[in-house]
């Protein structure tokens, strides 16, 4: 069960009465004192009160002594070795940061302790759940929001077009294309591409009858007359025709086989030979340096930063709907996986363990150095706000005490002397 939080007005104020009740003990047993001892002689019993009294008063005073020397000098007369707290301050800040990373700040104590927490199944328990996923959502939609706030648009897309150049534009095309297109070519990959083209001239052919018959009556003489220009022309759409009907239908055409070895003998050069390489290489410079490429290349930032920006903030957007839908199947999978639970709290207990063992001396620096930083008194008054109503039960206690110690010793020694 956890402890209610008390604020420094309400610790004041139960120190406060913690002081006088104890003061108040003192004051009743000085009372007690002084009319037992005045009339002890007419009632002999008195003695006994007295020395009840004498002792709660030693033990009082005792004990009042020992708490007020812990935060200032009793009564402001500067004995030695009272206001412990105000003088050992810094002392104090440093054994506190020592006590801290030596018994908090364990790299075995961390891990041990995360490792029996099962922080991955709880984690998991808490995603799953829709209103979880909602939240988590929104908070990586705040993220995602000022993080576009805080970037410069300008200083992005220098980076992007600085990105480009060295990983698109500087490395040389002709090697890598070669090696890819090599193994398309090995492995058969371009024949459907092939059947493609073929299929689709031999569409075109049949489908434009007239188109060839006008290609030979312009390229043939003025003098020859039109009817024969007709007879080629549907002699060579025939043969045409044919000719594409052949490739078509045998997978090892000659046409066939000199694409390939075409082909083949176009990657291997693209990957050897330094007049080829370089021809790749000015047709990618061509191409990527045209402006409109250029120009697109510094247009993803603001397309990307747009549509983030348009998701983010719809609530009911696909990437919302997908991203909750991710954190969910997650946190299923952290509750009900024992495997991929397991990794996630050994990841987690070996990330913490390392952080402590690199950074623990820091981390317990920050009391050190915090508790340095502080005021002698205010570090005084804060630790008495904290303990002092604590401490006021010694003086009450020593007040009982000492009361039960005289009254014994003064039984025993009445006793024992008469």
């Amino acid at each position: 069960m956890s402890l209610p939080v008390l604020d420094d007005t309400q610790r004041a104020a139960g120190l406060k009465r913690m002081k006088m009740l104890a003061t108040g003990l003192l004051v009743v047993l000085a009372v007690i004192f002084v009319f037992s001892f005045a009339l002890q002689d007419r009632y002999p019993w008195l003695q006994y009160v007295r020395a009840a009294a004498e002792g709660g008063m030693v033990g009082a005073l005792a004990d009042w002594f020992a708490v007020t020397a812990l935060f200032k000098h009793p009564l402001g007369v500067k004995i030695p070795h009272t206001a412990i707290i105000p003088r050992k301050k810094d002392q104090i800040g440093a054994s506190l940061g020592q006590f801290v990373e030596s018994n908090f700040l364990s790299e075995e104590v961390i891990v041990q302790k995360l490792g029996s927490m099962g922080l991955a199944q709880k984690a998991g328990a808490w995603l799953e759940r829709p209103e979880s996923a909602a939240r988590v959502a929104a908070e990586g939609s705040a993220a995602i929001r000022g993080i576009l706030r805080v970037l410069d648009d300008d200083a992005v897309k220098t980076v992007l077009e600085s990105m480009f150049r060295k990983h698109v534009v500087d490395p040389p095309w002709g090697p890598p294309v070669g090696r890819v297109a090599e193994r398309v070519f090995e492995e058969g990959h371009h024949h459907q591409l092939v059947n493609l083209v073929v299929d689709s001239i031999s569409d075109w052919v049949a489908a434009n009858p007239s188109v060839i018959s006008e290609l030979v009556a312009q390229r043939s003489p003025t003098w020859v007359p039109s009817f024969v220009d007709d007879l080629v022309g549907d002699r060579v759409q025939v043969e045409v025709g044919r000719f594409l009907q052949a490739v078509q239908q045998d997978p090892n055409h000659e046409l066939r086989r000199a694409l390939d070895n075409y082909l083949k003998g176009l990657a291997r050069d693209l990957q050897d030979d330094p007049a080829v390489m370089a021809k790749a290489d000015n047709i990618k410079e061509q191409v990527l340096d045209d402006p409109r490429v250029q120009q697109l290349v510094t247009q993803t930032w603001a397309t990307i930063k747009n549509a983030l920006t348009t998701a983010v903030d719809d609530p009911d957007s696909e990437l919302t709907r997908n991203f909750k839908a991710a954190v969910q199947d997650f946190g299923h999978r952290l509750a009900t996986d024992a495997d991929l639970a397991a990794k996630v709290n050994t990841w987690i207990a070996d990330a913490a363990g390392y952080l402590v063992k690199t950074y623990s001396s820091d981390i317990a620096g920050v009391i050190t150095e915090t508790v340095e930083h502080w005021d002698a008194q205010e570090t005084s008054e804060k630790i008495e706000l904290q303990v002092g109503k604590d401490l006021q039960f010694i003086r009450i206690n020593g007040t009982v005490v000492g009361s039960l110690a005289g009254l014994v010793i003064f039984t025993i020694a009445h006793a024992v002397f008469g």
